[in-house]
């Protein structure tokens, strides 16, 4: 059932959030650490886990994967409800790592799209052997 695809979700949602806490009280941080990215690479562990054990019905994996699919606009609401002018006012640490982050990323897309090739990959077409050859 799609349902327990949710179940499975919401288990692997609080243990991300427990051990996201866990790991922000050991590094001195009163706050959530990664809890919504712990708790999608569980999903996605999971899932591997389950599938090749095939203990994993299609119908739950339907499940999975809508909550698969909606993993980014969950971590752009997590970000939205984030204190920016706490950070902004904490000093300039916050602005310049989110600005060297995006220079990164502008790099590495940069690089990305000149070493590809212009063409679309396509396969070799198979050519038919010849038995007498």
């Amino acid at each position: 059932m799609i349902i327990y695809g949710t179940a499975l979700l919401a288990a692997c949602h609080l243990l991300g959030l427990f051990l996201g806490d866990l790991l922000g009280s050991l590094i001195g941080v009163k706050s959530n650490v990664g809890g919504v990215g712990i708790a999608m690479l569980l999903l996605i562990f999971a899932r591997l886990y389950l599938h090749k054990r095939g203990l994993l019905p299609q119908e739950t994996e339907q499940g999975v994967a809508f909550w698969g699919a909606m993993y980014i606009p969950v971590v752009v609401a997590m970000a939205a409800t984030q204190n920016v002018v706490a950070a902004l006012r904490g000093g300039p640490v916050a602005v310049l790592g989110a600005l060297g982050a995006v220079l990164v990323c502008g790099c590495v897309i940069a690089l990305l799209n000149r070493g590809g090739s212009q063409q679309a990959w396509q396969p070799e077409a198979e050519t038919p052997q010849d038995p007498l050859a």
